[in-house]
């Protein structure tokens, strides 16, 4: 249960030798002025607990790029006059959205920085998130996803009845909220790792140049329940993949829960070892399909209900409106949710709720997502026929003018027409970085804001894309 802390005395805040200020200012000091003015100094001061402090953020994307760069070094700081403090959580601190808590684990066992701190003890607890906002009980059920919601509840009843068990849809589809889910439960009475599969190799990558796998074995084998989000990622690699097969091995042995969650099953991976595709399909293999119309609509009700109650002074979405988001937008739960979440803020910013019309152009783009479905291939071909170029010359490394300009253009595209998150589209794009997708999609906003020729240009590609597909669906 969260403490008050008076707000006026958030950033004074001392206790125990501990004084927030300081924190500030050594962190100025230890990571530069620019970071610490660009960043850092957005932090406040929330609350303390017994072993860790919450601290809060404006926005989720300061919270995400803080976290994914500077978390480690802050919480290295914190300890030097805190040594107890083995964890923060962040706060998304917008009075217009949902006050939700992050959490952004550290090792409990994290040594004094005068040690020889290892990249295993300062990092692997860092991405074991578990969102305390995807809990069972706010998992709206229906035909599509009732098999997967009861496994998962049996699952955190009584683990290793089902193990393991594999979980697999679309994308948007409400895996990782089960995933989550089982978590919360689990990690009230187990040692629970929460970790996508993405991070497991980026772990291991780093444990092999740091000649530290002795330790990486050690963390993982420990572990009582390990739930691994979007498996497919694993592809190729095949020492990485030879030690995941080992590890699974060693936990089943020891009776440990495994519960992994993919775009598609397993016999459908692609360039995954067949003996690791033979265990999952050796435990409980379950499906989330795309939800139903009866699904969508209480999903629909419920959200609505949710931001009627958070935003009470403001007006009502209309029975016709949520019809209508229930009746066209099919993608898939994520979408849906993305979709009420515009109309509501649209009745906020303009204080109305728009009409049927009115929310037709809201959701222009999610109602021509749903539509055509538009996919990155697609984009990346057309894009390639516009400039002539082939596509391996548009996703190889070299950085000719020629390449760099439709590269960007591609990217540009995939953001405005797909619902791909940066570091989908990123991996998409020969495993770019997703810093390096922000950029070009910067860089093509600017350059459209002085060069009517890009204008002119992205508008013929985006009806070519939208054109081919309908033709393609015909």
């Amino acid at each position: 249960m969260n403490k008050s802390t008076n707000i006026n005395n958030l950033n004074s805040f001392k206790s125990e030798n501990f004084d927030w200020k300081l924190v500030q200012s050594e962190m100025k000091n230890k990571l530069g002025q620019d970071v610490y003015e660009s960043w850092l100094k957005k932090i406040t001061f929330v609350d303390e607990f017994n072993n860790y402090l919450l601290l809060s953020v404006p926005t989720r994307f300061i919270r995400d790029w803080i976290t994914s760069r500077y978390i480690d070094q802050i919480l290295q700081i914190i300890r030097l006059y805190k040594k107890d403090i083995i964890r923060i959580e962040f706060k998304i601190d917008d009075k217009n959205t949902n006050q939700n808590l992050e959490n952004v684990n550290v090792n409990e066992q994290l040594p004094d920085r005068s040690e020889n701190v290892s990249f295993i003890k300062d990092s692997y607890l860092q991405y074991n998130r578990i969102d305390p906002n995807k809990r069972f009980d706010n998992f709206i059920t229906g035909t599509s996803n009732k098999l997967a919601y009861e496994a998962s509840l049996k699952v955190s009843e009584n683990i290793s009845h089902y193990n393991p068990l594999y979980i697999y849809g679309g994308v948007g589809m409400g895996k990782t909220h089960l995933l989550n889910s089982i978590g919360i439960e689990l990690k009230k009475n187990n040692k629970v790792m929460f970790i996508s599969a993405e991070r497991f190799m980026y772990q291991f990558v780093k444990s092999i140049k740091a000649n530290d796998m002795v330790k990486f074995k050690e963390y993982f084998r420990n572990t009582d329940i390990l739930l691994i989000d979007d498996i497919q990622f694993i592809s190729g690699k095949e020492a990485m993949q030879e030690e995941f097969f080992h590890t699974f091995n060693a936990l089943l042995d020891k009776g440990s829960q495994i519960i992994v969650s993919a775009d598609r099953a397993p016999n459908k991976l692609s360039r995954i070892q067949d003996r690791i595709k033979s265990r999952f399909s050796g435990g409980l293999v379950v499906d989330i399909q795309k939800p139903d119309l009866e699904l969508r609509k209480k999903i629909v009700e419920k959200k609505t209900e949710e931001l009627n109650n958070l935003y009470a002074d403001q007006l009502q979405v209309s029975k016709e409106i949520q019809d209508f988001i229930s009746t066209e937008i099919t993608a898939s739960v994520r979408e849906l949710v993305g979709a009420i979440n515009r109309v509501v803020s649209f009745s906020r910013i303009y204080n109305k709720v728009p009409n049927l019309a009115e929310t037709k152009v809201v959701l222009k783009d999610l109602l021509n997502l749903a539509e055509n479905k538009v996919t990155i291939d697609l984009i990346q071909t057309t894009v390639c026929k516009f400039f002539k170029i082939s596509k391996n010359e548009m996703l190889s490394s070299r950085r000719s003018r020629y390449l760099v300009r439709p590269r960007q253009t591609a990217i540009y595209l995939t953001k405005i027409l797909t619902s791909k998150s940066l570091p989908e589209i990123g991996r998409e794009f020969s495993n770019r970085d997703h810093t390096t997708i922000i950029h070009s999609v910067k860089t093509i906003e600017k350059i459209k804001e002085k060069d009517p020729e890009m204008v002119d240009n992205i508008n013929k590609l985006k009806n070519q894309i939208l054109y081919n597909n309908k033709d393609n669906e015909i």
